[in-house]
């Protein structure tokens, strides 16, 4: 019953997409940019919050409904939940901030704003040398085991 009614629920925001983008190329690129047909695309931005809303919303769910029927998962989740926080605390603490000024759009960033800017910085250096370490162990693991 919920895949017809999904099948449905799909069918209907295909429809509504595809005849909002026949419409919008229909107006042109230049009607759209000088706002003449600026209501055209509102539709079509309607259709896409609607399924990213509803993608999220059954990711969410599903990932909750696995997480309490496997029990080993939520384990290994938390762990995981626990090593990216930890991650993000250590690149809070090394990254201290910048004392040159930066001008934005309105005013100067604070240090508090320049120390999570590096912070972020430093987490996605640490994430990605992670990454970069475990690929090449999973790499090399493979070709000694065979």
């Amino acid at each position: 019953m919920l895949h017809k009614i999904l099948k449905i629920v799909a069918a209907v925001l295909s429809l509504v997409g595809i005849v909002s983008l026949v419409r919008i190329i229909a107006a042109g690129d230049e009607a759209i940019e000088t706002g003449e047909k600026a209501g055209l695309v509102d539709p079509m931005a309607w259709v896409a919050y609607i399924i990213l809303g509803l993608v999220l919303l059954f990711v969410i769910v599903f990932v909750i409904k696995n997480l309490f029927t496997n029990t080993s998962g939520l384990k290994n989740t938390l762990i995981g939940i626990g090593a990216f926080a930890a991650v993000l605390i250590i690149a809070y603490v090394v990254s201290g901030g910048d004392t040159m000024q930066y001008k934005l759009e309105d005013g100067f960033a604070t240090a508090g704003q320049s120390t999570m800017v590096g912070a972020g910085l430093v987490a996605f250096y640490i994430l990605l040398a992670v990454a970069a370490v475990s690929m090449i162990f999973s790499g090399v693991k493979k070709v000694i085991s065979k």
